[in-house]
């Protein structure tokens, strides 16, 4: 009996499109996380890890979907193998099982560096946009999560002294945005609240 086909998904923000990636896969089961890939917290990848078993095929669109550095790429890939599970890896074309040659180490090695490295080019060149739209005078910077008059209600609520946790529910924020923080009430003058 073969094993089932699972799919794994990460977008980093919760309004990246998901349809890209395994599009045309043929998968019995997919977990879906929107999270950073540098994020630890992934429940859905958890889920994922305990759910499959011996004879599954974890099927993931791309390296950089999985990890964001080689060492937390390697990692996966180990504690799935070592289930006896096969990680497939659509965009590279490659797969690996655990009981991979010395070929197949190298490549989950070149190729999870080139991931990486891509990632920093990416987030270098968009520190460089960002510093020539500032010189330009033309960059705003993220859009504010709460209006002026949500911001004021959030700040009487936190002084109130309601968790923060059930602020950020009720606002649709971070629990670490600026006003949900008890020693950051300087930065809750701003209007404009950001989520971080």
């Amino acid at each position: 009996m073969t094993g089932q086909r699972v799919g794994y998904i990460r977008v980093s923000t919760l309004d990246q499109n998901t349809v890209r990636q395994l599009d045309g896969v043929q998968v019995d089961k997919v977990y879906v996380d929107k999270a950073s890939g540098k994020d630890q917290n992934r429940p859905e990848l958890e889920a994922m890890i305990g759910f499959v078993r011996d004879g599954d095929t974890v099927l993931v669109h791309s390296m950089d979907r999985l990890a964001r550095n080689l060492e937390d790429l390697r990692h996966i890939v180990r504690r799935l193998t070592g289930k006896k599970v096969r990680v497939e890896f659509v965009k590279e074309q490659l797969s690996f099982t655990g009981d991979d040659n010395a070929m197949a180490t190298l490549l989950l090695n070149v190729m999870g560096v080139f991931a990486e490295f891509e990632w920093s080019l990416i987030r270098e060149r968009q520190r460089e946009g960002i510093a020539l739209a500032k010189k330009r005078g033309v960059y705003r910077g993220r859009t504010p999560s709460l209006d002026a008059a949500r911001a004021g209600e959030l700040r009487e609520k936190a002084a109130a002294g309601v968790p923060k946790a059930a602020l950020a529910r009720q606002f649709g924020i971070s629990r670490e945005t600026p006003c949900t923080r008890t020693s950051a009430k300087a930065s809750c003058k701003r209007p404009g609240l950001m989520s971080s």
